[in-house]
């Protein structure tokens, strides 16, 4: 909220000017009225003083048509501000910011929280603008008559009260109702992307009812808001009008003793009204309540520490990985302990192992999408942190199992990174990744939009990595980025991987035997740590190591399978990773 008010401190100084003009108006007004009725009453020239009450309604207008402008535009604004100063910490925080937060959930605080989070300082200038009139009214009162202030203040004590219980129950629902809003969003989120395994399974009233289950809980944070609103208001209509007839019980009285005119008992009559104006008062302090709830979650997502890079460049090298003591936890459960692992510059490491051994969070590490609990790690000698941010990125190409089609168009997914490769840069990386036929064959071609290409899954991964080949300068890291490829699509992406692309050193997550035998190093990950670093043709004798793909327990077929084809020459194609078992492993290169 600080953070909004001091963006449009201009605009909210603007917003509080014109507030206070508009209750200097509104305070003149009922003076200016009651002499301009005395005049009146006592036949006497009263011309001037009509003209100055019609100037002064006017100006009233003008000043609560240019607030409601300027409030306006300022909601907007600090809203538009907030938006893009937590999508920037949201993407600078990296994946543990969508690793702690629903997607769904996100897009809540960052779209509707930071809209109301945004009207904070127009909330605020309004309020305080808001104060000055029951102030100014009982100023008004003492000058007039002090007895009818007198009168006033006597029930000023039940007012307070009243605003006091509507902004801490206010307050509580608002928060809960807010979040019970970000939870509903995450669950649509997931259902609308997992729409076909929703049809497939045909359980669409099933999770209907699931993404609806924090319904009740929201009902009731609303029902219990307007409770709140009306008890508050029920209390106000039986508390004002009392006082605003004891005010004018008392001016009343004081005109039979002749301490008062007939004007100044109309003008009574109105600074009593705007005295006890608690409704005008009640709604700025809901803004204000309902932006200090949006603002607390928006808070609680900027608190996630962004990632911080240093300012060294890479020196001359060849693409050297190593990881030193690296543990990585999830919760309490140690995905990687005390991993050591070094990849020479230059070669092909294939990284294997059951499901949860921690092969995604090792390539995680690689081109620091994620930081280790423990432990250091270098490419070309220099710890990760310390690389300034585009020498990273320059140096580390990433592809994925489900890449975003990012950019607009096919050339600007391929094109996406911390530069911007030239056309023939990014036809070779598409040719390297056996995606320049199809995307050649779409209506426009490379300029083609994204959400105009219907793409399969193959496709798309194709696209990820062509995008990948087209920046990494030294090290390539493929997470199970080949897995929707057919078998002789695979072949040729392998082939390219060593002869088009300009990344020296490539670590590779494989599922497949094939994918294995063309490394020239496999990282065999068991319990956290790395069990064995060898050739695949040398880790196939051993039992465990073939179980990971499904094969026979025997090494009849061995050799064939190390050379990963099969007689008719097509590689070899195992399932996805299963088995465990102990056994003698063959151990090569800095691994443990």
């Amino acid at each position: 909220m600080l953070g909004a008010l001091r963006h449009s401190a201009a605009q909210a100084a603007a917003v509080l000017l014109l507030g206070v003009a508009s209750t200097g108006l509104n305070l003149a007004l009922p003076a200016l009225l009651a002499h301009t009725l005395d005049l009146l009453l006592a036949h006497r020239p009263a011309a001037a003083w009509l003209a100055a009450c019609a100037a002064l309604t006017t100006a009233l207008v003008v000043c609560d048509a240019l607030e409601g402008l300027f409030s306006g535009t300022t909601d907007a604004r600090a809203g538009a501000w907030l938006r893009r100063r937590l999508l920037h910490h949201v993407l600078a925080a990296g994946p543990r910011a969508a690793g702690r937060y629903d997607t769904g959930d996100l897009v809540s605080r960052i779209v509707g929280n930071a809209a109301q989070a945004g009207g904070a300082p127009i909330a605020l200038a309004a309020t305080g603008a808001a104060v000055l009139t029951p102030l100014g009214a009982l100023a008004a009162l003492a000058v007039l008559d002090p007895w009818t202030a007198g009168a006033f203040l006597l029930g000023m004590p039940l007012l307070a009260l009243l605003l006091r219980a509507f902004v801490r129950d206010t307050g509580d629902c608002v928060a809960r109702y807010q979040e019970h809003q970000g939870e509903m969003a995450g669950r649509l989120v997931e259902a609308v992307g997992g729409a076909r395994t929703i049809a497939a399974a045909g359980t669409g009233r099933r999770e209907t009812a699931r993404v609806l289950a924090p319904l009740p809980g929201l009902s009731r944070q609303g029902h219990r808001m307007w409770h709140v609103q009306g008890r508050s208001t029920a209390q106000a209509a039986v508390l004002v009008p009392l006082l605003q007839i004891a005010v004018l019980t008392v001016a009343g009285i004081r005109l039979s003793y002749g301490a008062l005119t007939v004007g100044e008992l109309l003008a009574v009559s109105r600074y009593a009204t705007l005295a006890t104006g608690v409704g005008q008062l009640v709604g700025h302090l809901n803004g204000l309540v309902r932006s200090r709830a949006a603002a607390r979650r928006l808070a609680e997502v900027l608190q996630l520490p962004a990632v911080r890079y240093g300012r060294r460049q890479l020196p001359p090298g060849g693409g050297a990985l190593s990881l030193r003591g690296v543990t990585v936890r999830h919760g309490d459960r140690a995905v990687l302990s005390g991993l050591d692992l070094t990849v020479p510059g230059g070669r092909t490491v294939a990284v294997v192992g059951r499901s949860g051994a921690g092969k995604t969070a090792l390539a995680a590490l690689a081109g620091r999408l994620a930081d280790p609990d423990a432990g250091s790690v270098t490419l070309d000698g220099v710890p990760l942190p310390e690389l300034d941010h585009d020498a990273l990125r320059r140096a580390v190409g990433y592809a994925f199992e489900r890449p975003a089609l990012l950019g607009g168009t096919i050339h600007g997914t391929l094109a996406l990174g911390a530069y911007e490769p030239g056309r023939t840069e990014v036809v070779a990386a598409a040719r390297a990744a056996c995606a320049d036929p199809f995307v050649r064959r779409l209506p426009q071609g490379y300029r083609t939009p994204c959400a105009a290409a219907p793409l399969s899954g193959g496709e798309a991964q194709r696209l990820g990595l062509a995008r990948a080949f087209a920046h990494a300068e030294r090290l390539l890291v493929l997470d199970d980025a080949t897995s929707s490829l057919d078998t002789v699509t695979e072949l040729s992406v392998g082939r390219a991987l060593v002869r088009d692309v300009r990344a020296t050193t490539r670590l590779i997550v494989a599922h497949r035997a094939s994918t294995a035998a063309r490394a020239d190093l496999v990282a065999w990950l068991d319990a956290g740590r790395v069990r064995a670093l060898a050739p695949h043709a040398e880790l196939w004798r051993v039992p465990e190591y073939r179980a990971l793909f499904g094969a026979p327990g025997d090494a009849g077929d061995a050799a064939e399978s190390a050379a990963g084809g099969s007689a008719d020459g097509v590689p070899g194609d195992g399932p996805q990773v299963p088995g465990d078992g102990p056994g003698d492993v063959p151990r090569r290169g800095a691994a443990s």
